[in-house]
């Protein structure tokens, strides 16, 4: 989930940024993109700049959404979390 919460809303971001910013292995990094494919929650485009090839992902609409379900579901999962301990549950 590090992946989807660091490509930017309707841009599109360069593999190599994003191994940098989740610091992740080329092939941790492309094992996550492919799966992230797959399912759908982001797209890639590959090309060339010159000689060099490039690849870059964007987050779909059904990303976006699953990522925020995602979030929901661990909020829940927190403020339950802090119910069962007796904490105050706070309002973000």
């Amino acid at each position: 989930m590090a992946t989807l919460r660091a490509i930017p809303e309707r841009e599109w971001i360069e593999f190599t940024r994003l191994k940098a910013i989740v610091e992740a292995t080329d092939g941790n990094l492309g094992s996550h993109i492919a799966t992230l494919e797959t399912a759908g929650y982001i797209r890639v485009e590959k090309d060339f700049v010159g000689k060099r090839p490039r690849t870059r992902v964007c987050l779909t609409r059904s990303g976006r959404i699953a990522f925020s379900k995602h979030v929901e579901f661990l909020r829940t999962i927190l403020d339950g979390a802090a119910t069962q301990n007796g904490e105050r549950k706070e309002t973000p």
